[in-house]
């Protein structure tokens, strides 16, 4: 309705400047063109609104909508299992709530589904014809959502799930799941690391600016496995890499260089439960190798001394990218519930107290570099620090925030599911919603 108004509006507008056209003064002809245009650009950003809307519900294929760039990033296959992701969430896409221009070929968009108003960035080719280069909804507003929705939604994911939200020092505002029961972390495991190595920082044994030679690679994600061997790395170069991308082979120069021992008394100290299948810390390298060469199932059935000692004879050398690409780009899970870094919701509270009394800062900025939040979603906490992990049919996302009056949050939730990869998408739209549960 509003929209309808809008256009009704400017075509009024423009035919009362047509009829004095005759008589205008070169100023205001210069307005009246101005207007013109600003017309036509309202009008081409809602029709292709519109036609995102058409796209999502299936209406009308992406070829028609979408420029080739686009396409060439996010398939029509994609872009019609993200489409199906939102609708299985948040219900039909059911029109154009708001197209708000920010300059010749962008706006601002927010649609309307449903359960939620989804907005973001849609931006058009720049010449006729002015199909769709950019589309990221990012920021999604739940319509009359609350606990037991969200409750209903984790319930309906496949495998199992645990969330947790709340203030460090106190109790959670959204739990689901228990919190006693250890979870695959995936990537998120590198917090530790993280940890770790600020506190050799702090205690003198190393300096962020120390250099370290690249002598040993893993495997993706991330680029520093492409990079020449012996390259100069300062350690805070490696841990930026390692947490705002999640490089597998930052991650790897980080701990060889601070030690396995001190990332499990970095365990230990957090009040981890034990350590469990977590023991020995394993490296990327070696996740890999155990889990694409012969040794996975013995070392899945062995005790934490036998894991040890399989490690002193784990030959990482002959292990290859194709075989590892086979096996970790399948979508097939590999031993997740046996091979793996794990945390309980509860040792993910006494992780994220450890990263906030850290002595120094520099560890928390590095975890502000990627926080998956938009900067909306960002308002009302004055510090954001992330790191998330995934294998196949493994996800974790977890967040350190702080608010205005400088307490301490939590935001984690892990899903696992054995038998079957999991969606990324519909795992982070759920968080974001938990996220809007503080008052």
């Amino acid at each position: 309705m509003q929209i309808q108004t809008l256009r009704a509006m400017m075509i009024g507008t423009a035919l009362a400047a047509a009829s004095i056209a005759a008589t205008a003064s070169p100023a205001y002809a210069q307005a009246r063109t101005e207007a013109s245009e600003e017309a036509a650009l309202q009008a081409r950003l809602e029709a292709r609104a519109d036609d995102v809307i058409a796209v999502i519900n299936g209406e009308k294929p992406a070829s028609e909508v979408f420029a080739p760039a686009f396409l060439a990033q996010v398939s029509p296959e994609q872009f019609a299992q993200i489409s199906q992701q939102m609708i299985s969430q948040f219900g039909a896409a059911v029109g154009v709530e708001t197209v708000e221009p920010v300059n010749a070929s962008t706006a601002k968009i927010t649609l309307r589904f449903e359960k939620a108003l989804a907005s973001g960035p849609l931006g058009l080719q720049a010449q006729a014809p002015f199909l769709v280069e950019t589309l990221l909804l990012q920021d999604f507003q739940q319509l009359d959502d609350g606990p037991d929705k969200i409750d209903a939604d984790i319930a309906a994911l496949s495998g199992s799930t645990a969330a947790w939200f709340g203030p460090l020092d106190g109790e959670a505002i959204y739990s689901y799941g228990d919190p006693a029961k250890p979870y695959a972390l995936g990537s998120a495991f590198k917090l530790y690391v993280l940890a770790a190595l600020s506190r050799a920082v702090s205690e003198g044994r190393l300096a962020w600016d120390d250099v370290v030679p690249l002598d040993a690679k893993s495997f993706p994600s991330g680029i520093m496995q492409t990079w020449p061997s012996g390259t100069p790395v300062t350690l805070q170069t490696a841990a930026i890499l390692m947490i705002s991308i999640s490089d597998n082979t930052a991650t790897d120069l980080v701990i060889r260089t601070v030690g396995r021992d001190a990332v499990e008394a970095e365990m230990r100290a957090s009040g981890h439960a034990g350590g469990g299948k977590t023991l020995p810390f394993l490296t990327t390298r070696e996740m890999f190798s155990i889990k694409a060469g012969d040794m996975g199932e013995a070392y899945a059935t062995a005790d934490e001394a036998q894991r040890r000692a399989m490690l002193e004879t784990l030959d990482s050398d002959e292990l290859i990218r194709k075989r590892v690409m086979e096996v970790f780009t399948s979508g097939t899970p590999v031993l997740i519930e046996d091979i793996e870094w794990f945390a309980s919701m509860r040792d993910e509270v006494g992780l994220m107290r450890l990263l906030a009394d850290l002595p120094e800062d520099t560890a928390r900025r590095i975890m502000s570099v990627n926080t998956a939040l938009s900067e909306a979603e960002r308002e009302g906490w004055s510090y954001v620090g992330y790191k998330g992990g995934s294998e196949a049919g493994v996800r974790n996302l977890s967040w350190l925030l702080r608010d205005g009056d400088g307490r301490w949050y939590m935001l984690a939730i892990s899903q696992m599911d054995p038998a079957s990869e999991i969606d990324t998408t519909a795992l982070l739209m759920i968080a974001k919603r938990i996220l809007t549960l503080k008052e």
